[in-house]
Order: structure tokens, then sequence, then C-alpha cells
């Protein structure tokens, strides 16, 4: 039989990367468990068990995330203008908006794509072989995703008039 607290701890210390409140995390690893308790056929091998519910809470504190944002967006941090840089008043306030107009065509994307895109912004420092582990797919296929995630972007803000 498993050790509900052991794996459970283990699903807790992965979460720690998202940097989520400890009740968040406690959530998100409960919610996993209530998944598989409601389709139990997901889990065709009980020794995969923790690699399992690690994908599924992962997934579901990238939704949390994602969700949290939308419903409370961080307001833009004011930058202090730098003539050297060109960084003028008008200049910041395209780069906001550039920043929204990106996130709300990220929020249209394929939850595959939301969820590579979110990596890439908040977790720079994972290889290839990482993101294909949070995403759940080889990592010969990570190349391929992020170039059509990042060519569907690049579409929608031209559609957007952000040429």
């Amino acid at each position: 039989m498993w050790d509900v607290k052991a794996v459970s701890a283990a699903v807790l210390g992965a979460l720690k990367t998202y940097r989520l409140t400890e009740s968040d995390a406690r959530d998100v690893c409960q919610d996993a468990w209530l998944e598989l308790l409601r389709a139990p056929g997901a889990l065709r091998d009980e020794a995969k068990l923790r690699a399992w519910l690690t994908t599924t809470a992962r997934r579901r504190a990238v939704r949390m995330i994602t969700r949290n944002r939308r419903e409370n967006p961080r307001p833009v941090p004011a930058a202090e203008p730098n003539p050297a840089a060109g960084s003028t008043p008008e200049a910041e306030v395209v780069r906001a908006e550039l920043g929204r107009a990106l996130w709300a065509a990220v929020d249209l994307l394929p939850d595959v794509h939301r969820r590579l895109m979110w990596l890439l912004a908040h977790r720079p420092e994972l290889s290839y072989a990482q993101l294909a582990g949070e995403l759940g797919i080889s990592p010969a296929s990570v190349g391929r995703l992020r170039r059509r995630c990042l060519d569907r972007l690049r579409r929608a803000l031209e559609k957007g008039g952000w040429a």
C-alpha cells in the first residue's frame, strides 16, 4: 500500500519551485490525490505513483498561478527613466502594453503552449530535458513545440497590431 505522508511530502517538495504559499501547495497536492481517486485507471503502474502525482500537481500549480495572475495581475513596476538607454515614459508605456498583449495572447494558446511559455518566462534555467519532463512530452519535441508556440504568438501579436 502507499505511504501517503511520504508521497505527499515528495510532491510538496517538488512544488517548492513554484513559490506557492504553503496552503496553495497543500491544496494542489490534495487536488492531485483527488484526481487519482476520480480516475483510478490513470495510474497504470503503481510503482510510478510519486512521479504521476508530482506531474499532476505541477500541472495544477501552473494552472493555479496562471489563474491567479489573471485574477490579480501584478502592477508593472515603475522604472527609473534612463535617457542613456533610450527609456522614456512613452517607451515604458509601450513596453508595459506589449507585455500585457503578450500574456493576453499566451492565454489564448492551447494548454501545453501556455505551460511552455510560463516555464520559459519564469524558469529559464530549465534544460530541454527538464522542460519535457514538466510538460510530459519527449525532449526531442520541445524545440518543435517551442517554435510552433512562438510562431503562434508572433502571428497573434501581429494581428493585434504589434508588428
